[in-house]
């Protein structure tokens, strides 16, 4: 951490935001939002910590916003001297002016003039960066999984919640027109009573390792010690930097990185918040380059509503993709990965005790946007600025987010009985009453 007399310390930082935070327990929850109105033709101020590959798609993304939405770029921030200055480069030709670049996140979190700010740093510092970012009274849009370690989503989720603030998590597919059109037509009851929700995605190479950045960064570049956050010490480690997803102690991989945006969405269409219990196996079976977590990964989920929810994915062989919710009427079928648009509906008819022939009784239908006739290229391309659009709108309504951090806790927790399981190899149950994650039935 810098020790210079013009920027802040952690701990400096910390005890500063405590002091904030008690003095304003007085305030309203509502007049704590008001607080942090921006006027109609007041341009946001957003900073962003954690300006890697995935935040520089988050800065264009806003960037292609800057004109509809009036919002500029003005700080960034990034423990690597490379990845800060390729950002501030980045930005000063979106706007036309150089942005603060900052090392480390509590100096810009002390800017009085950020509105909000884009968290899109390594998943093991979510949480406890969205929190710091709720003490310091800021709206922010997080990266998912909005955490991995229990204790520390719950107080990111509740710093945010006792200040009303704005935050959006990154599960973008919440705001994609074509995920919500499948959501609604779901609620409209048309598969009836679901017993089953199955998802599969998979991919055919190392995935995470390899990172061309292992090999330029070095330790004087950066800050290792803030890097690792809430984490014990251990030497500089520049593939843990980068390839951090394939570490058990900072992330669960697969779970985190692929299973967040499928159980999210799971969750999004059923209307469901927490499994009840989960079991999870698979190995490293394709890939033996020194890597932690799993790269053939399964998880089968049981929910209160009563049905079943798995979850596979192999880094050995790119077969096909494919969601598919069964439900008694009929059942909704998306053919690809992660944020593929092809729904189609197969409808159930007829008795199928007294008819065997299956095939001939059912119905296909696509599912459209309303008034569109034709379905979506197969090619995903760029990605959607639907969710911020969602958040930069929020930042002005006061509304809340189309993904909150309630939304966020849901598929944390989600992920991290899926890891848990994996690891213990028990039956891992969810305590709604006492947010716990347990390795036996609550009350058993």
């Amino acid at each position: 951490m810098d020790s210079s007399d013009n920027k802040l310390n952690r701990r400096e930082f910390l005890q500063r935001s405590a002091v904030v935070a008690a003095g304003s327990t007085a305030l309203s929850n509502t007049a704590l939002s008001y607080t942090r109105i921006v006027g109609a033709n007041d341009r946001i101020s957003l900073g962003h910590i954690g300006i890697g590959n995935r935040g520089a798609e988050l800065d264009g993304i806003v960037a292609l916003l800057k004109e509809t939405k009036n919002a500029e770029v003005t700080a960034v921030c990034d423990l690597w001297t490379h990845n800060l200055e390729r950002a501030a480069a980045s930005n000063q030709k979106y706007y036309g002016k150089a942005p603060r670049a900052l090392p480390h996140p509590q100096e810009l979190l002390a800017l009085k003039d950020v509105d909000a700010v884009m968290i899109s740093t390594p998943e093991h510092s979510h949480s406890p960066l969205l929190r710091m970012t709720a003490e310091a009274g800021k709206d922010a849009y997080c990266e998912k999984p909005m955490g991995n370690v229990l204790e520390e989503v719950k107080a990111a989720r509740d710093a945010v919640v006792a200040r009303n603030l704005i935050a959006q998590i990154g599960t973008q597919h919440r705001s994609e027109p074509y995920q919500i059109a499948v959501r609604d037509s779901i609620r409209s009851g048309v598969l009836g009573d679901v017993t089953k929700y199955e998802i599969e995605w998979n991919y055919h190479g190392p995935r995470w390792r390899g990172r061309p950045e292992v090999k330029l960064i070095r330790e004087q570049d950066t800050d290792w010690r803030s890097w690792l956050m809430n984490k014990p010490y251990r030497p500089f480690d520049p593939q843990l930097y980068f390839e951090f997803r394939l570490y058990k102690e900072f992330s669960s991989g697969i779970s985190d990185q692929w299973m967040s945006h499928g159980i999210d969405l799971c969750h999004y269409f059923t209307d469901e918040s927490f499994p009840d219990s989960v079991v999870a196996n698979g190995g490293i079976f394709a890939w033996h380059d020194g890597r932690e977590n799993p790269d053939t990964f399964q998880a089968l989920f049981t929910y209160p509503k009563g049905f079943l929810v798995s979850y596979s994915t192999s880094f050995g062989n790119d077969a096909p993709g494919f969601t598919r919710i069964m439900g008694k009427k009929a059942t909704m079928v998306n053919h690809g990965g992660e944020g593929s648009p092809r729904w189609q509906l197969v409808e159930e008819k007829g008795n199928h005790e007294e008819d065997s022939s299956v095939d001939s009784l059912r119905a296909v239908k696509d599912i459209l946007l309303p008034g569109n006739k034709t379905l979506p290229p197969m090619g995903i391309g760029d990605e959607d600025p639907s969710h911020m659009t969602n958040w930069l709108d929020c930042l002005r309504s006061r509304k809340q987010p189309n993904a909150t951090v309630h939304n966020g806790f849901s598929h944390s927790v989600a992920c991290m009985m899926a890891a848990r399981a994996y690891w213990s190899g028990k039956k891992i149950y969810w305590d709604p009453k006492t947010e716990a994650i347990l390795d036996r039935a609550p009350g058993a």
